[in-house]
């Protein structure tokens, strides 16, 4: 019998090419052939428009370039692939960060403000919570937002590795959070009938959900009660008070 194949080896992302297209060491257009008549910035934007009326899985290149008249191949001179185009569509989104310098109320006012300001973007462009979740190279306007939750930590207690943690912390609870104030997708279940599905399923056996239909009758998942954005967002901040202070 012969020998298994060893498992193919990953592509190496190319870095230097994904930075220039995102930081603008190209300008976003391509280098050769005839004159460009779009930015990369341009064909990110009609992408985004996509993924905000049907969904990212809707967003390919083919249907990119169809847009602007162009065929796929075309659009290839401007991005190498769909990896590339999601990261630009990220930068698109997220726009330029919020003057956190001008927000009272110290760090913890400047974070929350960061949050929500994060947390409306999501909202408005629902195709990012899932590109959010993934690692990729970021751009300026990415970059800037890190920068400027990091820099509302400064003159904390916190170390720089703390710092960086305590971020992602927060992003994660804005984003896991926000998936649920956005309208579902068809044949998902909204946040309300989930919540009516959990309570009728818990109390067909009582007897082994007590400690959870107790909750539910203390108020939990009642009209109004929310989502636990508010809630956790506390939670993690008084956290962070505790070793900053």
């Amino acid at each position: 019998m012969g020998r298994n194949p060893a498992p193919a080896t990953p592509p190496t992302p190319d870095l230097d090419r994904a930075i220039g297209l995102l930081w603008g060491a190209t300008d976003g257009r391509p280098n050769r052939g005839p004159r460009p008549k779009l930015t990369v910035a341009q064909i990110a934007k009609a992408a985004l428009a996509i993924a905000d009326a049907e969904g990212l899985a809707a967003v390919s290149m083919q249907r990119v370039a169809a847009k602007f008249g162009f065929t796929t191949m075309a659009l290839y001179r401007y991005l190498p692939g769909k990896a590339e185009l999601v990261a630009a569509m990220v930068e698109v989104a997220l726009d330029a960060p919020p003057d956190l310098s001008i927000v009272p109320g110290g760090w913890r006012g400047r974070l929350l403000a960061w949050c929500e300001a994060m947390g409306a973007i999501l909202r408005r462009h629902p195709c990012s919570l899932e590109v959010l979740s993934g690692l990729r190279v970021m751009g300026p306007n990415e970059m800037a937002w890190l920068e400027a939750a990091v820099r509302a930590l400064e003159g904390t207690r916190l170390t720089g590795s703390e710092k960086l943690d305590a971020i992602f912390t927060l992003m994660a609870h804005v984003r896991a959070t926000t998936q649920y104030a956005v309208p579902p997708p068809p044949g998902a279940l909204s946040s309300g009938q989930w919540g009516e599905a959990l309570i009728r399923a818990a109390r067909r056996r009582p007897d082994e959900h007590p400690a959870l239909l107790a909750a539910i009758a203390g108020g939990a998942l009642a009209e109004g009660h929310g989502d636990g954005a508010a809630f956790g967002l506390c939670v993690i901040l008084d956290g962070l008070t505790a070793r900053s202070d």
